[in-house]
Parts: C-alpha cells; structure tokens; sequence
C-alpha cells in the first residue's frame, strides 16, 4: 500500500525519463540473461530535497546500461526545519511515495534507499542536523525498502564532488575506455563549491595538500582524483558574506540591514537566506558599481582558493549557478546548455554591473553573482579564455551527483 498522497502543499519539480545508456557497472555473469536492480537516492541540498529513482538493466556478460530515472524536487530543504525536526518527515514521505509507484513491490525488499544530505545540512550546528537525520532514519527504517543507520548521512563535500565526476564521465563515457580522456568538473551550489579532476601529471599529485587527493578502483582501473569542496564558498553563503552578513547569525542590535556596493544605489529590499530576512540596500558609489563590488569580492576570496594547477589545459564540465548564471546572461540556451569562456562572466558582469546605474534590472544580485563566479573561476587558475562546457543532463540523464553516489553504494552492496 502506498504512503498517503494528501501532501501537496510544497513546491515541487519532477521528471522521469527512459533512456537505455550504457553505464559501465562491473559485468555480472552469474545473473539470469536479464534482470533489474533498483537504487533510491534522496539528495537533501540546501534549498529542497529531490528523489532519483535509478532502474539499471543487468545481462549476461554485459555492463549494466540505466533503463530509466524518476525525478522529483520539493522545496524547503531539511535544513529548514532545524528548529522542528518532526516537521521534516512529511517532505520524505512524499517523496517516498515516488519510489514506491516507479519500482515494483517484489523488488521494495532488495532496494537500498540512501539519503545524503549537502551543503545545507554540513552548516547546521552539531545537534540540529543529527536531529533531523534521525527523524530521517525513522521514516526509512518504517518504509519497505532496504535501509540501516548509514543509509542517511552528511555527504563530505569531496565525495559530493567525486560523485558527480564519476556520473559525467559515465555518461560520457570516459570510464568505460582506456583510450577516453576524462574530464573535469566544477559544481557551484549554494553552500559550497567543488572542482574535481583526474590528473595527468605526477606533480600535481606529490604537490597537493594530502585530503585534495583520493583513488578507486573502476573497471579493474585505479582511478585518482583531485577533488576538494569549498565549505562556505557556494554562491548563496558568498553572496551573504559580499553583502556583510554572517552565516547562521541574524542581525542583532542596530543592525537591521545590509549595505553593500554590488546592489543598485537606489535598490532595497529583501532577501532570505538560511531562514534569516535580511534588508539588503545598495550604496552611493564614488566609483562605477563593478569596480566597487570587484574590490569586495576579490577581498572575500583572498587566500581562500588554491589554484589547481594542471587543471587549466584540461576540458571541464561546469554544472549548478554556473549554469543558472550563463542563461541569465544569454550565453546558452536554458534547455540545451552549450559552452562559456571566462571572459563572458567577466563582461557580463562589467555590463550588468555599470549597467544599473541606469536600470536595476529584476535580477538585483545578478552583478555580484557574476563578478563572484569570475572571481573565483580565476582563483581557480584558470585563464580568461578558459571555456567550459555547460550541461544539465548529458544523454537526457540528470549531471547530479546522484547517480555516481549510487553506483557506489549499490556496488558496495552487492560486493558484500
């Protein structure tokens, strides 16, 4: 019997889709000559919770290919309910509900259901994360599906952006061949960042700090990586900390607004983040806006960012507000994504910017958005004419790190 279907107040987005793309698990002989295997994977992010549904299809003598993936998001995140962990129960019974009508009861047995929670969750305080896991676990342990006390966990920033590099380069097949080059990826969320890479040169493993470096083992391939998270550094905790603000901290005393030089000069108004409003105001410039909030920005960043070395001359995929931001700025299409240089961000910013002066916009934070991402992709190393892939899915599948995570988790399951 299916979980109650009367929550329907929350905001939600959804999809499924049926795609047969050859993913490359590790071949399974001993298998009838065709069989299913399900994985649930619940990603808890910082602004909302969404469910993937994975079908693989496993053959004889063959890699097991994804037959299909549901999809469905809804809005708060966990992190919302800090202060009422029961209230976080009914978001993950809906989404349950999800799982339950995409796989088949004889297989709700044999399905782990894992949930990893970002970003949202690694900026709570101690207690009040470990709460609303818990609450997690319970409705878990209750559901039909497969489930233990690790199943629900917050993901390290590292493996969140391992995760995703492992799902892109399945999809594009750079871990099935030996004669395909794999690329890079950067993840802007909204908490944290990550870049993530395989390198080439000796150098760059022998000169990095030790917990930048991490190996696997993939189709009988020792695969290392550089991969390192930016706790703090995702737009929206950067945009709060551009603006004067401090995370988790609401404005106390006197304070009651945020003045900042990256918003129009005649601009005010409100601007949530993290459960706190604040009033956020722009500032009479003596110089034009973009110079004013560059300073900010490159003051925010200072230090903070440690070059990536090789990471330069590689091809990377860039995915979340590196994506958001480039259709806000006309240079890809939002359905089909295509590809960004550097300097786009870098004009784009200059004109939004100095363009305010005359006309606001309806993006209010779109100047400093922009002039943060510039930044920071510089920070990163690379170049102004650097150009980067933009994609949401890569062969009508979801570029998350979802996938990835998964396949680990049902690898290990099934290796046990």
């Amino acid at each position: 019997m299916l979980l109650s279907r009367h929550r329907r107040s929350r905001k939600r987005d959804n999809h499924e889709v049926t795609k047969v793309g050859q993913l490359g698990l590790s071949d399974s002989s001993n298998r009838p000559t065709s069989s299913f295997q399900f994985g649930v994977m619940f990603d808890a992010g910082s602004t909302g919770t969404r469910i993937h549904v994975f079908k693989f299809l496993l053959e004889d003598n063959e890699s097991p290919k994804l037959a299909q993936e549901t999809f469905r998001a809804i809005k708060p995140g966990l992190s919302a309910y800090a202060d009422e962990p029961e209230k976080c129960k009914e978001g993950i019974l809906e989404l349950l509900d999800v799982a339950q009508s995409s796989i088949p009861s004889s297989a709700w047995s044999n399905t782990p259901v894992v949930l990893k929670a970002t970003a949202g969750l690694r900026l709570l305080p101690g207690e009040k994360a470990k709460h609303l896991l818990d609450k997690v676990r319970e409705v878990f342990g209750n559901s039909p599906f497969l489930s233990s006390g690790e199943s629900v966990s917050i993901m390290g920033g590292t493996d969140e952006g391992i995760s995703a590099w492992i799902t892109v380069n399945f999809l594009i097949g750079g871990l099935q061949s030996s004669d395909t080059l794999t690329v890079g990826m950067l993840d802007l969320g909204g908490g944290s960042t990550q870049i993530t890479f395989s390198p080439r040169d000796e150098k760059t493993i022998q000169t990095s700090p030790i917990d930048y470096i991490s190996s696997f083992q993939m189709f009988n391939r020792t695969h290392t990586l550089y991969s390192h998270s930016y706790l703090g550094l995702g737009l929206m905790s950067a945009r709060l900390a551009v603006l004067g603000g401090i995370e988790g901290q609401p404005l106390e005393g006197s304070v009651t607004e945020l003045v900042s030089p990256c918003l129009a000069p005649d601009y005010s108004g409100q601007w949530e983040h993290a459960d706190v409003v604040y009033t956020v105001k722009g500032q009479k410039a003596g110089e034009p806006i973009y110079e004013s909030c560059l300073k900010k920005v490159e003051k925010l960043l200072y230090n903070k960012v440690k070059p990536a070395g090789e990471a330069k001359d590689m091809e990377f995929y860039a995915f979340s507000y590196y994506y958001d931001r480039a259709v806000d700025l006309g240079v890809i299409a939002e359905k089909t994504g295509g590809t960004v240089k550097v300097s786009d961000y870098i004009e784009g910013a200059k004109r939004v910017c100095n363009g305010m002066m005359v006309n606001p916009g309806e993006n209010h934070f779109l100047c400093l958005d922009l002039t943060y991402i510039s930044v920071i992709l510089q920070e990163l190393g690379f170049s102004k004419d650097k150009v980067f892939k933009l994609a949401r899915k890569i062969d009508e599948v979801e570029t998350s790190w979802a996938l990835g995570a998964t396949f680990h988790y049902i690898e290990s399951f099934r290796n046990q």
